[in-house]
């Protein structure tokens, strides 16, 4: 008994308060407006964020909310210590900090180390040459072409189309930025500036911040220049991308994923520790935004010679490579390949949907959104949604006319939907008042959506059953269910159209485990799931289902004879077997006997 105690207690230690967590990425321009200009803010956040801690929310990450000219949304940061006006004040942030501790919930930071925007007083002073920040970007005087005519040092494309270098006059050289050009890269390479960017982080932590989202990791490096100060040129991907002014134009092997980059991580994840050690408050957490090969999500982890790096590498192997047209069978797939790849004694993530990417109920169908759900809070580890998505809100249609992000503008009027992320960015529907509630404006930044009289909080929470209701019912079993905090994985598939899992805990009751389904298919099929986890039920009891089944929760099924309907998910509870229920009667009628 003493060593199961200790063992106990052993875990207790071990666990961090992150871990098999749930993590909401609240989007600021649009979830809450406080004061009517039509464009959400801090104390709109605030004033939400008992929402948020009541869907079973462990942290919440915010796009970036620094001060920022927003040719990007805020992801062109114009000074790092201070607060976008239009999203409030410092005491604004200060009082968000406030509520967070007084409910419950961790404040997460988006972290823009990348990039600044052209405005930040770094790089004006970098312009100028000024001392100590000469190098705080990657210049370069360029090449004089045959004609005589300066050009670009490289053939580097940015991600918004066009080259990556840009000439600044008053400099007399080009910038590098892989993105806008009003978004210089910083140069890692000068030691002055990872200080500076250390001091950064030290800031937030000061102000209570419970740690940073990294954004766009793959760039944080580009190679170091040759001896005579010049950079390659990246060998081109061939016929599959000919337009030179695409990013797929070139394969990044001089730009992205560099091994300096990890070592980066590493150092920032120092930082953090060191102050959590100094200060004795709770672990600071990195979540790496990292679009990277598998490969590399074992440096992003740690060196594996004792440095540590990110305790969440984004898991984006599901949100990149399974859609609506995607079978069980891919979905086992990425999740397989994650799973084996993941370093030991460390954690799983899933992702299914952020600013960056289609709504879920847009890219699987409405009638898939639940199932995405309960895929993501039923496999094991820590779950991240983004804001809406518990009510599997649709994209809005946005006209070219109203459209403002940069990834769209930067196109046509034929291909810009494509490319655009504003669809999913448009004001978070609270209740069918004006403008969903979300605003008083006349105007708000964006179109809310032509059907939140229908679709929105207060609608979904006074109904019977509702997507968001399934959702609440998912991340409190997530947290408290023992066999979805520390059971055993083990999948099965049923043909390429269902994928079967059970999440149990060894030696514990059938009616403390689970058997999950997903039909990713338009097909009924007939299932026998005492074949598929003998160890398990012959009989279960409904949890969880998705909202346009025609089960029920609490409903009892024969798991020898299960029908699954098109794009329905179950969770199972299991019952006692004729097998357990018997052993548990020899083991009553022994006891009886030994006590007589």
């Amino acid at each position: 008994m003493r060593v199961i105690i200790v063992a106990l207690l052993a875990s207790v230690v071990r666990a961090e308060w992150y871990t098999n967590g749930n993590f909401y990425q609240i989007y600021p321009r649009s979830f809450m407006d406080s004061d009517g200009n039509g464009i959400g803010d801090l104390n709109g956040i605030t004033q939400r964020l008992q929402y948020v801690k009541d869907l079973g929310m462990s942290g919440t990450w915010l796009s970036p909310i620094f001060k920022s000219p927003l040719k990007d949304f805020g992801y062109d940061i114009s000074d790092y210590n201070s607060i976008q006006p239009e999203y409030g004040s410092m005491e604004d942030f200060e009082a968000l900090i406030e509520k967070a501790e007084e409910i419950g919930i961790r404040i997460i930071l988006d972290f823009v180390p990348n990039h600044t925007s052209d405005q930040h007083d770094w790089f004006q002073k970098s312009v100028r040459r000024e001392t100590g920040f000469e190098d705080f970007y990657v210049w370069h005087p360029g090449n004089v072409n045959k004609t005589g005519h300066r050009v670009p040092p490289t053939n580097w494309v940015s991600v918004f189309r066009g080259s990556a270098w840009t000439w600044n006059e008053e400099r007399g050289e080009y910038f590098y930025h892989a993105f806008l050009k009003e978004q210089p890269d910083l140069n890692y390479r000068d030691p002055k500036l990872v200080e500076a960017m250390k001091d950064v982080v030290r800031f937030w932590m000061r102000k209570g911040v419970s740690g940073f989202r990294i954004d766009a990791i793959p760039y944080l490096f580009e190679v170091a220049p040759d001896s005579a100060g010049n950079y390659p040129d990246e060998p081109l991907t061939g016929p599959s991308c000919p337009d030179p002014t695409y990013d797929c134009y070139t394969k990044h092997i001089y730009t992205q994923n560099l091994p300096e980059t990890w070592d980066m991580i590493y150092q920032w994840r120092e930082t953090l520790d060191e102050y959590s050690s100094m200060t004795k408050t709770e672990t600071k957490i990195m979540m790496i935004e990292a679009y990277t090969p598998l490969n590399n999500i074992k440096y992003i982890f740690s060196d594996g010679h004792g440095r540590k790096g990110a305790q969440l590498p984004f898991n984006f192997e599901l949100i990149s490579n399974v859609n609506g047209k995607s079978s069980a069978k891919d979905a086992k797939h990425y999740i397989d390949a994650w799973i084996d790849r993941l370093p030991e004694g460390e954690e799983n993530n899933w992702v299914m949907g952020n600013h960056d990417n289609k709504r879920i109920a847009t890219k699987f169908g409405i009638d898939r959104a639940d199932l995405i759900n309960v895929m993501l809070q039923t496999l094991p580890g820590i779950a991240i949604t983004y804001n809406g998505e518990e009510m599997a809100l649709l994209d809005v249609y946005i006209s070219w006319e109203d459209t403002i992000d940069p990834a769209g503008c930067n196109t046509s009027p034929d291909v810009y939907l494509d490319y655009s992320r504003d669809p999913n960015r448009t004001p978070f529907p609270w209740n069918a008042n004006k403008n969903a509630g979300f605003s008083t404006a006349d105007k708000t930044w964006l179109p809310v959506s032509p059907d939140y009289k229908q679709v929105n909080v207060e609608a979904q929470e006074n109904s019977p059953v509702s997507h968001l209701k399934i959702f609440k019912k998912l991340t409190k079993m997530h947290q408290h269910e023992r066999a979805f905090t520390e059971g055993k994985l083990r999948m099965k598939l049923v043909g390429a159209d269902i994928l079967a899992y059970e999440r149990r805990v060894p030696g514990t009751k059938p009616s403390e485990n689970f058997v999950v389904i997903l039909n990713f298919s338009n097909n009924t099929r007939k299932i026998n799931i005492h074949d598929m986890f003998p160890q398990m039920s012959e009989t279960y009891k409904i949890e969880v289902v998705s909202l346009h089944s025609s089960h029920n929760e609490g409903d009892k099924i024969d798991g020898r004879n299960f029908e699954v309907k098109p794009n329905e998910a179950f969770v199972l509870r299991g019952e006692a077997s004729r097998l357990y229920s018997s052993l548990i009667l020899l083991f009553t009628l022994l006891s009886a006997s030994i006590i007589g």
